[in-house]
């Protein structure tokens, strides 16, 4: 009985440490992401400024 609760905990703490992870990777790409997009926003408004002015040539 004391090996079932040996194993058992030691695949919880398994369990849990892979949980950990997987968290932290969900927010690290979230942060990534909203990090790609603000640049993206950034540079946009360049980009249809610049094609308006070659528009205009």
């Amino acid at each position: 009985m004391v090996a079932f609760f040996n194993m058992f905990l030691s695949y919880l703490l398994l369990c849990v440490i892979f949980m950990a992870i997987i968290v932290c990777a969900v927010f690290l790409g979230k942060k990534l992401r909203e990090i790609k997009d603000a640049k993206k926003a950034a540079e946009a408004p360049v980009l249809e400024s610049s094609e308006k002015e070659e528009a205009k040539a």
